[in-house]
């Protein structure tokens, strides 16, 4: 079974409370096993516009990634994250 990869693209307009949004999605990301690839760090821009943080994260399979972002746990997340950042995610199936 191919893995799931998150890749969200994030600017963050608040990092003091963006830190709630952090600790906000711990457990759902716990529960379904994410794995983090990339967490921010250093990034060269290639084409189109960049944002500040790029965020890798790899689930068991893309059924895992989909139903972390869905469940109670990381909605409750989401909706922090949408108060204080600008983000585009999108779940990918992995080869």
């Amino acid at each position: 079974m191919p893995k799931g990869y998150w890749i969200a693209r994030v600017d963050i307009r608040d990092p003091e409370n963006y830190k709630d949004y952090v600790a906000a999605a711990k457990p759902a990301f716990e529960k379904y096993g994410a794995n983090f690839l990339a967490r921010g760090g250093a990034f060269v821009e290639l084409e189109g516009k960049a944002r500040a943080r790029n965020v890798v994260i790899e689930f068991p399979s893309l059924q895992h990634a989909v139903d972390c972002y869905n469940s109670p746990e990381y909605q409750i997340a989401a909706a922090i994250r949408q108060k204080v950042a600008d983000a585009e995610m999108v779940v990918v199936e992995g080869i």
